[in-house]
C-alpha cells in the first residue's frame, strides 16, 4: 500500500464528489462536496496543498441547498462551481434534483464560514434526475446538462440561463444517461454520453448524433475521460472492474483493456500531460494508477511498444502496461482527480470523507521523464 507520500484530508460528512481547481494552474488545489442529509449543513471544502512541505490549507462554504451529487469547476474562471444536487422541500415533503453555478466568494476571514452565491439558475422540469453540469472547455457562455433521457445545451450569459438545444435519448426502452463529457477535440462541438453499457456522441451544431460505440462493458458503464493528447482516444470503465481505451475511429474492440480492480469501478483519468498513466477509483476501496504506455501520445508514431523499446538505450526502461501505484481506502472511492496545476499529484475521495493527497513515486517519475 502507497500511503507513505499521501496526505490525509478528514470530512465531517459523507462526500463522494471531488475535481480539481481547473482555471488555477499555479497552486494545487481541489474543491470537495459533502452529502449530509442535514441539508443546511452541507458544505463545499476548498483544499490546498503545499507540495514543498506536504501540508494542508482549507477553506470551507456552506452549501444550504442540498446534499451534493456532481460538482464541476469551470476551466476559465477559478471561483466558479457548477453544482448537482437534492434539494428537499419541507413543506411538501419532496425531494428533487437541481442544479446550479455557484460563484465562491474572496477569500476574507477564514474563521468565518461563508456561503455560496447561485450564478445562473437553470429551470428544469421536477422530477428530472439530473446527473451532471458540464461547462464548455473553452466558451464561457455555454455548458450542457446531463438529465435522465435528455441532454440540454445552456446560454448562461445571463443569470437565467436559457435553453439552446435539447437532445433526447433516441430510444424508447427505460435506458438512462450515466454520464457526459465534453470532447475537447473536433473544435469543442461533440458532446459524448453514457447509456447503460454504450456510448452516444452528440453534434451540438445540429443536436445529431455524431458517433456511438456499443456495447462497451459487459455490465453498466459508469465514466468516461478523454485523451488531451490523443483526439480519438477515450478511456471507459464499469461495473465489470474494466478499464478500456477506444479509438473511436474503429469501434470493433479496444486498443486496451485491463481489469484491475476487484468491484466496480467509478472513475477513470488520463493524466492530463503524461497520458501513459491512468488513473481510476473503485469500490474496491483502491485507487490506481495503470500504465498505458501502448496506446500512449508518448511513443513516437504510434509505433508499437515493443519497436519502440528496441531503440531506446539501455538506460531507458520502458513501463509495461498494467498497475504501477495503488493506495487504499477503508470505504467505496467514487472519485479520483489530477491536480491541474501540478502532473504528478492526485487527489482520491471515499465515501466516508476522508480524503487522499498523493504523488506519483519518484521512481515512476524519472523513468517516464528521463
Amino acid at each position: 500500500m502507497d500511503q507513505e507520500n499521501s496526505v490525509i484530508y478528514g470530512l465531517e460528512f459523507q462526500a463522494r464528489v471531488l475535481t480539481p481547481q481547473w482555471a488555477e494552474t499555479e497552486k494545487i488545489r481541489f474543491f470537495i462536496g459533502t452529502q449530509s442529509l442535514k441539508q443546511a449543513k452541507n458544505q463545499v471544502h476548498l483544499v490546498e496543498f503545499d507540495e514543498e512541505n506536504s501540508t494542508l490549507k482549507n477553506l470551507v462554504y456552506y452549501h444550504s441547498f442540498g446534499e451534493i451529487w456532481k460538482l464541476n469547476s469551470s476551466p476559465i474562471h477559478a471561483n466558479l462551481l457548477s453544482s448537482c444536487y437534492n434539494a428537499v422541500d419541507n413543506e411538501n415533503i419532496t425531494c428533487t434534483k437541481q442544479t446550479s453555478i455557484l460563484k465562491v466568494p474572496e477569500a476574507g476571514d477564514v474563521d468565518q464560514i461563508e456561503s455560496l452565491e447561485v450564478q445562473n439558475n437553470f429551470q428544469i422540469a421536477d422530477g428530472e434526475d439530473i446527473i451532471t453540469n458540464e461547462f464548455h472547455p473553452s466558451d464561457e457562455n455555454k455548458c450542457i446538462t446531463v438529465m435522465g433521457n435528455q441532454v440540454d445545451l445552456w446560454d448562461i450569459s445571463e443569470m437565467n440561463a436559457k435553453n439552446v438545444l435539447s437532445m433526447n435519448m433516441e430510444n424508447k426502452s427505460n435506458s438512462k444517461y450515466i454520464a457526459g463529457k465534453w470532447n475537447p477535440h473536433q473544435n469543442c462541438n461533440q458532446f459524448t454520453t453514457a447509456t447503460e453499457t454504450h456510448l452516444k456522441t452528440y453534434d451540438i451544431r445540429s443536436g445529431q448524433l455524431a458517433w456511438h460505440i456499443d456495447s462497451c462493458h459487459a455490465q453498466l458503464l459508469r465514466d468516461l475521460d478523454f485523451n488531451l493528447n490523443k483526439q480519438y482516444h477515450l478511456a471507459t470503465c464499469g461495473d465489470d472492474g474494466c478499464i478500456k481505451i477506444w479509438d473511436f475511429r474503429q469501434t470493433n474492440q479496444p486498443v486496451y483493456s485491463r481489469s484491475d480492480h476487484s468491484h466496480w469501478v467509478w472513475c477513470v483519468r488520463f493524466n492530463p500531460f503524461h497520458d501513459q498513466l491512468l488513473l481510476s477509483a473503485s469500490s474496491d476501496a483502491r485507487v490506481l494508477i495503470s500504465c498505458a504506455a501502448s496506446v500512449s501520445s508518448e511513443i513516437a508514431n504510434d509505433t508499437n511498444i515493443s519497436d519502440y523499446s528496441a531503440d531506446l538505450t539501455e538506460s531507458k526502461q520502458v513501463l509495461q502496461d498494467g498497475p504501477l501505484q495503488w493506495s487504499e481506502h477503508e470505504d467505496s472511492v467514487y472519485c479520483a482527480e489530477w491536480s491541474h496545476a501540478e502532473p504528478w499529484v492526485f487527489a482520491s475521495l471515499s465515501y466516508d470523507g476522508r480524503l487522499l493527497i498523493s504523488r506519483v513515486k519518484k521512481s515512476l517519475k524519472y523513468q517516464i521523464m528521463l
